[in-house]
This record gives C-alpha cells, structure tokens and sequence, in this order.
C-alpha cells in the first residue's frame, strides 16, 4: 500500500460562496423590478384605452346628436348643457354633470371614469351662419391607483347641419 500525502480537498471559500449569492440576489432583484415594471405600464395602458374609449364614445354621441340637430338653444356661450332638438322634434340635452357627461337622462360615460373638466362652447357669428358646438373633455380613470390611472384630454368642434 501506498502511503503520500493525504489528498488536498479543495472547497469553495465564504468569501467565493457571498459572491455567488450577491450575484444571484441582484440578477433576481432586477428580474422582479422589470417584471413589476411590465406589469404597471400594462395596467396603465389598460387605463388609458379604458378612458380614451369612453371619451370617444361620448364625443362621438354628442357629435351625431348636434350636427344632425333640427336647432340647438345656446344658453350660454360657455355653458355646462347645451339644449337641442333632435331631427324627429324631441326635446333634449346634452350635460356635464358633477362628474360625468350626459345627453338627456342617459350617462354617456362610465361609471369607472370621472370627467375633470367638461367645457360646452357655442359660437355663431351671425343669425345665417351654423351654430358651432366646441367640446372639451378632460377624463381620467377611478379604478387605477395613482400611478397607473390613465387621463386623456379630448377637444373638438361641431358644426350643425341643420341651422
């Protein structure tokens, strides 16, 4: 039998073992950041074609009731209701209200979005010219906490066929 030196067994050191380990928890750390990072940009994108869906639909509603309106009755020249009557000789209105936009009794948006500022502007320069309706709509989402709520800002001009 063959008798030497005992074997050296090498291992890893503390120093070597801390390494590894802070390598893995920073690589982990960034991993989870940017999922998290993913995860909140997806949510607020979400919140923004949430609002900007209803600000279109009430938009595109308040444009087809005004343009196609047989006379429309300006209290104001910046009001926050606009009176109209419809083609088919009913009475109605278009609003904003507190915090959400109607046209007669009905909501126009949803309930998950608040409207910030509704502005209803009627111009018309002389008794033979249009009436022109400008809408401005500033909306943002309630479902969303504060850092993923979407808000959109929609403006327009309208100008009534029917005069």
């Amino acid at each position: 039998m063959r008798k030497g030196p005992p074997a050296v067994r090498r291992g890893f050191s503390l120093i070597e073992i801390l390494v590894v380990i802070s390598i893995f928890a920073v690589i982990g750390i960034l991993t989870t950041r940017s999922i998290f990072l993913t995860i909140r940009g997806a949510k607020k994108s979400d919140s923004l074609v949430r609002v900007r869906e209803n600000v279109n639909y009430a938009m595109g509603v308040m444009e087809r009731q005004i343009r196609n309106a047989q006379s429309i009755d300006c209290v104001s020249s910046t009001a926050s209701i606009i009176y109209y009557t419809a083609l088919e000789g009913v009475d109605s209105t278009i609003s904003c209200v507190d915090d959400y936009i109607a046209s007669g009794s009905g909501r126009l948006t949803s309930s998950d979005i608040v409207v910030t500022n509704c502005s209803l502007s009627c111009i018309q320069t002389d008794i033979n010219s249009p009436i022109s309706v400008r809408i401005s709509i500033a909306a943002e989402d309630t479902v969303s906490t504060s850092v993923e709520k979407g808000s959109v800002t929609s403006e327009t001009e309208i100008i009534a066929r029917n005069y």
